[in-house]
Formats: structure tokens, sequence, C-alpha cells
């Protein structure tokens, strides 16, 4: 088994389209490649994914504790030959004075070893000091090697290879030299999605081509572990699905969690994709799960589909138990203005969005649930989750009811975040199926009594309707 944390420096030296390169690189040789994403985050997962051909899981030592990390990473591993983590900003950086939740805590807890990219432009000599101060800072790292990023040519290459050896003593694995195609566009929130980029797989294999050309990938496995496959994980009992939850999985909608996705199947729910832009009519469903994702980007087009926003609204009002994160909230909003246009959604919640130019809520948020709060079960007296949008609620109904106090974050207003509305609990927070609190079989437990107390009103299509 390989296994290796790609970290850097510092943020934006390169290190995601690296992993991706990587991942992808490592695939085409025919290796089963697990990859896993530190810290909270869906869309460079998205990229890691495709390259990979299976889920990337999140590791994230703020919420988590190490025993669930620890368990969570070696049930990814089952089959897997390589286990590639890509880590979030720089090796040694994260919330706590002691490093206590960075990528190189990180590395330690699961013995991996590290592959630091350095961002190369403009520095020759200089990069020694900078990967020497990054090895005695914490002697307990194992480091595999360097890659070196954004190289200006062949000569600055060999200048910085001659450097490093002189120095160091530090491997350089590979030096991928700068060029814009391999550059994935970015937005407000940062990679564009693969769910969204219209050449995703051929962008894959253009990193594919040219990080497995750059990066001596023998060296790298050498370095990295060895030879064999992590045995398969043991089966885990799973309810019988007696329950249908509908889920919008598409280009406006893919901010989902694996593991979340794995818990609401484990307390019995049947999981149904349809599709926000393209579906017209919404699937016999008994519960409703929309993620977070770029509605605001994609507007005109989930405006457009008015017969399948009519339906959604339509089950919404009749009661269907329903859960939004962050993009699902705004969707669900009477309407999302951009700029100097507003775009009708679908008037399930007595509020509308309003797109801003810099963050309203970024980052860890803490809540304290209140007794609002509609789901069944026991959640601790202060979750841990996150948020990241762009927008803000506006022409907020004044007697709407929450199911959180933000301790920590912004939420819907700063104080407060979970609007309950009917059956709809809907939050700019993602949740995560951690630290003790199994949200996905508290809602599959409140859909089960909200079809208890009201047989017969699971969702079927319906026409279009009138618009709040």
């Amino acid at each position: 088994m390989y296994w290796l944390l790609v970290s850097a420096a510092h943020k934006s030296s390169g290190k995601t389209t690296l992993a991706i390169g990587l991942a992808a690189a490592l695939r085409r040789r025919g290796l089963q490649v697990q990859p896993f994403k530190k810290g909270p985050d869906y869309i460079d997962p998205l990229w890691l994914g495709a390259a990979a051909g299976r889920d990337c899981r999140n590791l994230d030592p703020y919420l988590s504790t190490p025993e669930s990390i620890v368990a969570a990473f070696d049930a990814a591993c089952a089959g897997a030959e390589v286990a590639l983590v890509e880590g979030n900003k720089g090796l040694y950086d994260g919330l706590a004075l002691d490093g206590s939740n960075s990528n190189a805590a990180l590395a330690k807890l699961l013995d991996l070893p590290v592959v630091l990219v350095i961002d190369a432009r403009g520095m020759t000599r200089g990069v020694a000091p900078l990967v020497l101060g990054y090895q005695a800072f914490d002697r307990a790292l194992r480091f595999a090697g360097v890659i070196l990023n954004r190289v200006g040519g062949a000569r600055h290459e060999a200048k910085l290879r001659a450097v490093l050896e002189h120095y160091t003593g530090v491997p350089v694995l590979g030096a991928v030299h700068e060029s814009e195609a391999l550059r994935i566009e970015e937005r407000h929130l940062g990679l564009m999605p693969a769910t969204e980029a219209e050449h995703a797989q051929a962008l894959v294999a253009r990193l594919a081509t040219a990080i497995g050309a750059a990066v001596d990938l023998d060296r790298l496995l050498a370095a990295c572990g060895l030879p064999g496959a992590m045995p398969a994980a043991p089966a885990t009992a799973a309810r019988a699905a007696n329950l249908r939850i509908g889920i919008a999985r598409d280009r406006a909608f893919g901010f989902y969690y694996p593991e979340d996705l794995d818990c609401l199947q484990r307390a019995g729910a049947e999981l149904v994709f349809f599709d926000t832009l393209a579906d017209a009519r919404l699937p016999a469903v008994d519960a409703l799960f929309i993620g977070g994702g770029f509605p605001e980007v994609l507007a005109a087009e989930l405006a457009a589909n008015a017969s399948l926003r009519a339906a959604i609204r339509a089950a919404i009002d009749a009661g269907l138990p329903a859960y939004a994160e962050c993009g699902g909230l705004m969707y669900l909003a009477r309407s999302i203005r951009c700029g100097d246009r507003t775009f009708p959604m679908v008037g399930a919640l007595p509020v509308e969005v309003e797109m801003q130019s810099r963050p309203v809520g970024r980052g860890y948020v803490h809540l304290a649930p209140t007794a609002e709060h509609p789901w069944p079960g026991a959640a601790p007296p202060e979750l841990r989750a996150h948020e990241f949008h762009y927008s803000r609620l506006v022409s907020v109904d004044p007697g709407l009811r929450f199911a959180y106090r933000v301790l920590r974050g912004h939420g819907a207003d700063g104080e407060r975040d979970g609007i309950v509305f009917n059956n709809l609990l809907a939050s700019y927070t993602h949740l995560r199926s951690v630290a003790g609190h199994d949200w996905p079989a508290r809602f599959v437990a409140f859909a089960r009594a909200c079809r208890a107390a009201a047989p017969g009103t699971t969702a079927a299509p319906a026409a279009i309707g009138d618009e709040r």
C-alpha cells in the first residue's frame, strides 16, 4: 500500500492541480487510487474523485476525533493500492496554535510521507532555506520529497535541482513547468466544480499526461510505501431501505459528502437522484435533500424549469419533509438577485436572496440547537460544522423560527441559522456526520415520523402552480 500527503509551503501553490494529476497518472498505471481531502471542501474532492475513479473522502481534524479519522481512512482505503491525501493551505497551517489540526498533524496521525509542493516562481537559491525550515520545524514528519511547480523553464529547473541537492538532500520528485493548459478555471468559491466543467475528463487526461511526465512516479511510489492493497473492509449492516429520499444532484447542486450519503443509506433510505435543470417533475419520494452548489451561476436555467419548481413548492407546502443546505436554501427561497437581475426560485421559503461581492459567511461554525429544531434524537449541545457563502437573506418573514443559535460564524443573520418552515429545515450551515452527530439518521427518523403522521403525502408529480 502506498500512501502520501500532498501539501505545500503556502496556499495557492498549485497542489490541487498536482494532486489531481498524480491521482489520474497513477490510475492510468492501473493502480486503485483512493483520494482524500483535508478539511471542509466540496470542489477539490469532485475533481479528485473524477481523476481517481473513486469518491474522494474528507478528513477534518477540527470536526472529528483522531480515532474517527483513522477509522474513516482505513475503511475508505479498503481495496485501494494508493491513498493520496491533498492538504489544505500550507503544511503547518491550521486554526490551533499548537498545530493540532494542521496538515502536518494529520500526516503524523496517519503516518503519511509528505510530498511538499513548492511554487518556484521567482526562486533559485532561496528554495534551500525554505525546504530546510520545513524539515526542521517538525522532525517527526517524514518528507518523501518535493515537487517543484510553476518552473520557468529547463534552465530554471536545473538551478533549483542543483540547489536542493547541494544544501538539503531532499529528493526532487518532479518539476512541473508553468503552463496555461494545466489551469482549472476558478470562481468565487474556488475551482469550477468538475460537475460543471464542460471538458472535465479531457482536462483530467491532460493533467495525467503532464504530471505523469514531469514527476518520477517510480521514485514517488518507492518513497511512499510498499506494493500491495489494503484488505477489503468488513461489510457493515445497513437497515433495509423503506424510505425514498430525493436528492438534487446536477450542475447546480453537487456539494454532498459521500460519508453523509452512506449514512443516509445505512439509516434505511433509498437515494433517488434528480436534476433540477432537466427534470420536469419530482420523483415519488418521502423526503427531499438539496445540498449546496452554485444556484446563482445557473439561476436562469433553474428559473426556466418552472414545472419542477412548482412541484417542489407544492410538495413542501403539503408537508413533505425536506432538508436544504446553503445553495439548497437559496433555491427554495422566493428569488435570487444577482446584480441587476432577479430570478424566481421555488418560493417555499418566505425569504429572498441577494448575492454579495464578498463572503458573508466563511469557515467553521459553532451552533447551539434550539427547541425549534424539528428532528428527533440527541444532538451535541454545541455542533461544529462549516459555511461558505456570498449571499445574504432579505425580505425575511419576521415570524420565522430557527433551529440554531450561532455561537461562531454567520449563518442566516449573524445570530441564527436553520430556518424551520413547515417540515423544512434550511440552513447556510453544512453539517457533517462526525463528532458524535449522526444527522442523516435523525433526518431519516424525522421523515419516517412525518410519513407515519400523514400517510399518503409522498411527493407525486405536480403540474405548474402559482408563484409567490
